[in-house]
């Protein structure tokens, strides 16, 4: 296996910045590859510039298209917008990664992620197989992949997809994130103790935080740790950005009905039962962390609702293709009419246009689908070659031998004295997360969250797209037994905070699950946000409009100009929170 440093990233690609390409270097190398590509007719049709049925000589001669520029100069401005945006990410230097050191510190790799290799019967990784699986990550060979040695039948997820390349916007390994808290920490060891107090709580109704006895006690116990200051029954379990803390725990944006087609749809979804809780025998640990399929399943709830509770809302973040909730989320702030769409918008008070295919729906809902996807991209070359976090139910496994004599580890006393270890221990017999999923996590390390970077990045877009300020109309709050939704007053609820709570709503549904910590969700918006970011500013270098650029609030409440125009330069102007192109 290669040496690596342990506070940097694995990979299999040079670390040195590249240098500047010459124009026509890359014109004929892509040409040669890309003609190289097609045979036979596929490659005359594309000589030829056709795309579909050539029309007859004698039409072609009499057809003229009417157009600005000439077919040279169009050509020619298709090559710059492509060229300039490429060379412009090839002059990027590669950032450091820096991880916590947990995979270098510990031999026997107790604080890295090994779900779905085989382990022995404390939960421990075999070295051997560990060092095949490090080997294809440093490599990148897809045939050493191949040759990780697994537990059992469960698949590793995508580990190749960390060394992807990108199109447009940054590459993946041009994106950083500040690394999560060590093995022995108080952050690690709060973020712990706040994931078992969300098992322990996944039942009680948000609306009764600080109500009754459970959630109270957890106030209490996690004001102990550093990770959510001034801690307080109306922030138990929240996000920390704008809007996350403003009205009820639930987005708007999870509850009000969307349109599909000509189709209004109620968000009511299937649940699982009151303390449908799994993995908290010991053995069914074990063979799930060894790669076995999990022995049971789901017990579902015979109703549909709305999402009411932790329960609802980890089984609704289980459930979800990618970029589900804000698919819906587009639908539903579409549905507010002209008032809600940020000024920005070329065609907001046009007389003589509406926007379609560029800055129309057709348009948004592409960008919300297309940063998702590559967010994931970026999310997973963190995941496999920079960080390989242990996921929750890893770290759970490590307190139960710990405190029942199994082993000695370096866990922190905070967490260890904790109450909710023994109330754990009380009603299942083990330390272990109980899991709200029957399989555990998925075969992926936990550090950044998949789902919070795709939140990131989806409503990113959604915020550029969108008057932040524009208030909603028509607030709900769910009722306690979650069969019915209630006119909600009192504060007034903004696109832009409610947004904010839509990303940490599905990004804390999976912590609630308890297979993220929220580390992993803060960091993984985060970054899901600069994907996003680049992604608009490469395409403001392709609209004919004129448009003054995307505006947005980041998440930590920077206001940013994603500047656009014909003529601009492809370069980004760092100064004054200001994106140029």
């Amino acid at each position: 296996m290669k040496r690596h440093r342990p506070n940097s990233s694995l990979s299999p690609h040079s670390d040195s910045t590249p240098a500047t390409p010459d124009p026509q270097t890359i014109r004929s190398r892509s040409r040669r590859r890309f003609l190289g590509a097609a045979s036979g007719a596929t490659a005359a049709t594309l000589a030829a510039g056709a795309t579909g049925l050539l029309d007859s000589p004698a039409t072609t001669a009499a057809a003229q298209d009417v157009n600005p520029l000439t077919q040279a100069q169009r050509r020619a401005r298709c090559l710059q917008v492509r060229q300039q945006a490429a060379i412009y990410q090839s002059n990027l230097p590669l950032p450091a990664h820096p991880n916590n050191a947990d995979d270098a510190i510990y031999t026997q790799k107790l604080a890295s992620y090994s779900k779905g290799l085989p382990h022995n019967a404390l939960g421990e990784v075999d070295l051997v197989a560990y060092q095949k699986y490090m080997n294809a990550i440093s490599t990148g060979n897809p045939a050493d992949f191949e040759a990780i040695t697994l537990g059992g039948t469960v698949k590793l997820v995508n580990p190749q997809s960390a060394f992807a390349y990108e199109l447009e916007g940054a590459d993946s390994h041009q994106l950083t994130v500040t690394p999560p808290p060590a093995f022995n920490t108080h952050e690690a060891a709060g973020e712990m103790a706040e994931l078992y107090w969300r098992a322990l709580t996944r039942d009680v109704p948000y609306s009764q935080y600080g109500n009754e006895p459970l959630t109270t006690e957890a106030i209490n116990d996690l004001r102990r740790f550093p990770n959510v200051p001034n801690l307080t029954a109306d922030n138990l379990f929240r996000g920390q950005f704008p809007g996350d803390q403003t009205g009820p725990y639930v987005s708007q944006l999870l509850w009000q009905p969307y349109v599909m087609g000509s189709t209004p749809t109620p968000q009511l979804f299937r649940t699982p039962v009151a303390g449908n809780d799994h993995m908290t025998g010991y053995q069914s640990w074990l063979d799930i962390q060894n790669g076995k399929p999990p022995a049971n399943a789901a017990t579902w709830d015979a109703q549909y609702r709305y999402i009411r509770n932790g329960r609802d809302m980890a089984e609704w973040a289980h459930r979800d293709f990618s970029y589900q909730g804000f698919l819906f989320a587009a639908l539903i702030l579409l549905g507010y009419g002209a008032g809600a769409i940020d000024d920005t918008n070329p065609y907001k008070n046009s007389p003589t246009q509406a926007g379609f295919a560029t800055f129309g729906p057709p348009h948004l809902i592409d960008l919300v689908a297309r940063v998702a996807n590559q967010g994931l991209r970026a999310a997973w070359y963190q995941k496999w070659a920079v960080h390989r976090r242990l996921r929750p139910e890893e770290f759970a496994g490590r307190i139960h031998n710990h405190i029942t004599g199994k082993a000695a580890y370096p866990i922190f006393s905070t967490l260890l004295n904790s109450p909710a270890l023994p109330m754990v221990f009380s009603k299942y017999g083990t330390y272990l997360m109980p899991q709200a999923y029957p399989e555990g996590c998925p075969t992926h390390p936990a550090f950044v969250g998949g789902h919070a970077t795709i939140a990131g990045a989806c409503v990113t877009v959604l915020k550029a797209w969108f008057k932040e300020s524009f208030i909603v109309p028509n607030p709900v709050v769910a009722s306690d037994d979650g069969l019915s939704l209630q006119p909600l007053s009192g504060a007034q609820l903004t696109i832009g905070g409610e947004l904010n709570k839509l990303a940490s709503n599905i990004s804390f549904g999976r912590d609630t699950a308890g297979i993220h910590y929220r580390s992993d969700e803060i960091q993984g918006m985060l970054l899901g946000e600069a994907v996003a970011i680049s992604v608009l500013a490469d395409f403001n270098a392709t609209y004919n409009e004129k448009f003054p650029g995307f505006s947005l609030t980041k998440f930590d409440g920077t206001q940013v100009l994603i500047n656009a125009g014909p003529g601009r330069s492809l370069r980004f102007a760092r100064s004054a929170g200001v994106l140029a192109r």
